[in-house]
């Protein structure tokens, strides 16, 4: 569910608030919203991307892309659904913003379907990036995490690249309660094979145990 009505509120740092737009900063909207249980108390818990909306942020862009870009900086925040209202559980402000200074013809990694998910008790987040010059790829990326031990744990990492010239498809999918590795090739966009995909099963090299807090997403993470 998409909203982008501006909420004019302050950062709301109290255990718990009735409303959820109290959560929201002035001057900030909402992106996005998803919706579920996620701590399995049988209430249903909310997570929200949302954006600044300050004029200095959109700049000028002289090179390839767009015009302007929209530098404006984006967080994406857990809420707990309480008998008294809503709770903050989590906040992570390293989300791409819509433009890139460094990317200028990079699209709006949030741009593309729904980015936030709540399915199974799972929280879910995915990135699309195609960009118009630059580069033949495009890469979609989606990060699962579970609530334990109080954080919410990230467990699995997807990504999808398709190259737009060839239509090969390349999949990388990362259990991290296992360290298991699945990686696929062999399948094209473009044209029908009856050569089967190939799938090679593999392990990390090194334990990974982050937290939504710690999750980068506005970098290009290498798992090992």
């Amino acid at each position: 569910m998409n909203l982008t009505f501006i909420c004019q509120s302050a950062w709301a740092e109290r255990p718990n608030a009735a409303n959820f737009q109290s959560f929201v900063p002035a001057k900030w909207k909402i992106l996005e919203t998803a919706q579920g249980d996620l701590n399995a108390d049988g209430l249903s818990d909310l997570a929200l991307i949302i954006e600044n909306t300050d004029p200095d942020n959109i700049v000028s862009n002289e090179n390839l892309g767009s015009d302007k870009l929209n530098l404006n900086p984006r967080q994406l925040m857990v809420l707990f659904k309480t008998a008294k209202g809503y709770q903050l559980a989590a906040r992570n402000s390293n989300l791409p913003s819509e433009g890139d200074a460094d990317s200028p013809c990079l699209a709006d990694p949030l741009g593309e379907g729904e980015s936030l998910t709540i399915q199974k008790g799972l929280l879910k987040i995915g990135f699309h990036y195609w960009l118009s010059c630059g580069s033949w790829y495009v890469t979609n990326t989606s990060y699962t995490f579970r609530y334990q031990n109080q954080k919410f744990k990230l467990i699995g990492f997807d990504s999808n690249d398709f190259h737009r010239a060839s239509g090969d498809i390349t999949e990388r999918s990362i259990n991290f309660i296992t360290g298991k590795v699945k990686n696929t090739t062999g399948a094209n966009e473009f044209a029908e094979s009856n050569v089967p995909e190939k799938v090679e099963w593999s392990t990390l090299k090194n334990k990974y145990s982050m937290s939504l807090e710690q999750v980068q997403f506005n970098e290009q993470i290498e798992f090992e």
